[in-house]
């Protein structure tokens, strides 16, 4: 990134197929590389997308000719990436947390992207859809 630059912000509307999941990965991980993020992080952050894409895709309950929204958000030290649903939304509270020693498919998402992010909001509510802010600090290179 330019280092006169403070930030810049970068928007793309999807449509709400699985198969673009892959375009997004791609672009966040051009990103990531140009602001200086090694590898580990960069993976990271293509995981965490990748489940905040297919929460906005599965649960976004949104027609499929309807778009999501990813926000790029690129400062000098921090990248923050914003997926907002139209759908229907949900209360926080209907969620359960998830069991990690019960194997079974689906329920992980938010846990893994909290896991893989230095810092996470989500915002939701009945028929307002749904907002996940994700942000990652670049690390002081030694």
């Amino acid at each position: 990134m330019n280092k006169e630059l403070t930030q810049e912000m970068i928007e793309i509307s999807i449509p709400h197929r699985a198969e673009y999941v892959s375009l997004i990965r791609l672009t966040v991980a051009s990103i990531a590389n140009r602001m200086g993020f090694d590898i580990e992080d960069i993976e990271d952050i293509k995981v965490a997308l990748s489940e905040a894409c297919s929460n906005a895709i599965m649960h976004g309950g949104c027609p499929k000719d309807d778009n999501f929204i990813v926000q790029f958000l690129l400062e000098k030290a921090s990248l923050t990436i914003s997926v907002s649903d139209f759908g229907k939304g949900y209360q926080k509270e209907s969620i359960p947390e998830p069991n990690t020693e019960e194997l079974r498919e689906g329920g992980l998402g938010i846990f893994i992207i909290k896991s893989l992010m230095d810092d996470v909001h989500i915002d939701s509510g009945n028929n307002q859809g749904t907002s996940i802010r994700m942000i990652k600090n670049l690390r002081e290179e030694s």
